[in-house]
């Protein structure tokens, strides 16, 4: 594998239609009932809807320990690319999920499947979208389960409190020449790891089995915020940005 830039085709359009396509409709789940655990800091649900439908994703995979908003935000994603959206929960959450789902309008993008989520992974391979809630070791090691497009794929983790590591780049079945992967951690909710993987006709850099750590960061306390994705049309590169409110 190769680490440097990436190239990644990215819709505008779409990004932007998800982006606020998911600030619509998780206010109105807010507004409708407070029973779902908004566990997420404003804004991270619209930026891996952004980050998914951007990247036009088709297979889109969530690990879920609960009933989570950023199910609504990947099946808007969905909408927009002309993909679906796999989410493996646990079954007390199920009723739950697939009633807000329903009310949300997006019945028809999301399946759900419950069950152990170490045993259910393997049945999904060339994943385009992944989002892994890691509030556990536990559910840490499923990110290494995970069998990722290689051309083209994004791995996002969440909860990853302190210290605690997520992806890294360790790609499973990645040994193709010419794949870069690049991890990188955010100071977006618990915080989040956003690993890109994709092919590159790229002529340097050095060959590694990891992926580029670019230090760490500091949890920033004070106003609420909101964080955009954005991808320059012509160089590819992605650009990661915090608005403060």
């Amino acid at each position: 594998m190769v680490m440097g830039a990436m190239r990644m085709e990215w819709s505008a359009a779409s990004a932007t239609k998800a982006y606020f396509d998911t600030i619509k409709l998780c206010n109105d789940r807010r507004r409708q009932c407070d029973s779902v655990k908004l566990t997420q800091e404003p804004g991270s649900n619209e930026f891996v809807s952004a980050l998914a439908a951007g990247m036009k994703a088709k297979l889109i995979v969530e690990v879920t320990s609960s009933a989570s908003p950023s199910t609504i935000a990947l099946a808007a994603a969905a909408k927009h690319t002309g993909g679906k959206l796999v989410c493996i929960l646990p079954e007390p959450d199920l009723a739950e999920s697939k009633k807000v789902i329903k009310d949300s309008g997006l019945k028809d993008l999301v399946e759900f499947k419950t069950g152990d989520p170490f045993e259910l992974l393997t049945n999904y391979e060339n994943i385009d979208f992944s989002l892994v809630d890691c509030k556990n070791d536990e559910y840490t090691g499923l990110l290494k389960l995970l069998d990722v497009n290689p051309r083209k794929s994004v791995v996002v983790a969440t909860n990853l409190v302190g210290e605690r590591k997520g992806f890294e780049g360790h790609v499973k079945g990645v040994k193709e020449e010419r794949v870069v992967v690049r991890s990188m951690k955010h100071p977006i909710g618990k915080g989040m790891e956003v690993t890109m993987i994709g092919k590159e006709d790229w002529g340097g850099g050095r060959v590694s089995n990891g992926a580029e750590k670019r230090g760490g960061f500091k949890k920033r306390n004070g106003n609420k915020s909101k964080w955009l994705v954005k991808v320059d049309e012509k160089s590819g590169e992605e650009h990661i940005f915090r608005i403060r409110g």
